[in-house]
């Protein structure tokens, strides 16, 4: 993230920067890698963000935090837990809309027939959102179907 912000604040023209932190596919002690994972993320955002304030750049910088997999609910023998559906999904920026949670917090007693979490807002529509709104490029044509747009940008 420190090279991220190097080039967010040297007004590089790139559009979109990819960073990745692995560790999150929790199988066994799930507990304990989890405080500390979730620390070291909460931790370098925190870092990320007040360098970019610092510089005055963060206003026109939008962060999307994701995972490419859910976990289900239920734990597993080893202390951990499987892939499952549903997930979070973090946007962070200075000039959204609404800042705050954009859906209801899952109900762990209505889950589907694999015992997932119900997701309640479809992972695409936040990427037509970003590509339309703040990249501004047309999401049909790069995810080949119309998704509901949301507003937070």
């Amino acid at each position: 993230l420190k090279t991220t912000a190097e080039f967010i604040n040297s007004n590089l023209e790139s559009k979109v920067y990819y960073v990745s932190m692995g560790g999150f596919d929790t199988h066994a002690n799930q507990a304990n890698r989890q405080n500390r994972l979730l620390k070291t993320y909460s931790e370098s955002i925190e870092v990320f963000i007040n360098d970019l304030k610092q510089n005055d750049t963060f206003k026109d910088t939008l962060v999307l935090t994701f995972s490419e997999f859910g976990r289900r609910v239920q734990q597993n023998a080893a202390g951990g837990t499987d892939h499952g559906a549903a997930n979070n999904v973090f946007i962070m920026g200075e000039n959204l809309k609404k800042k705050g949670f954009y859906n209801e917090a899952p109900n762990l007693s209505q889950l589907d027939k694999n015992g997932d979490l119900i997701y309640t807002i479809d992972f695409r529509s936040i990427y037509a959102t970003i590509l339309d709104e703040w990249l501004q490029v047309d999401a049909t044509s790069i995810l080949n179907k119309s998704f509901e747009k949301l507003r937070f940008i």
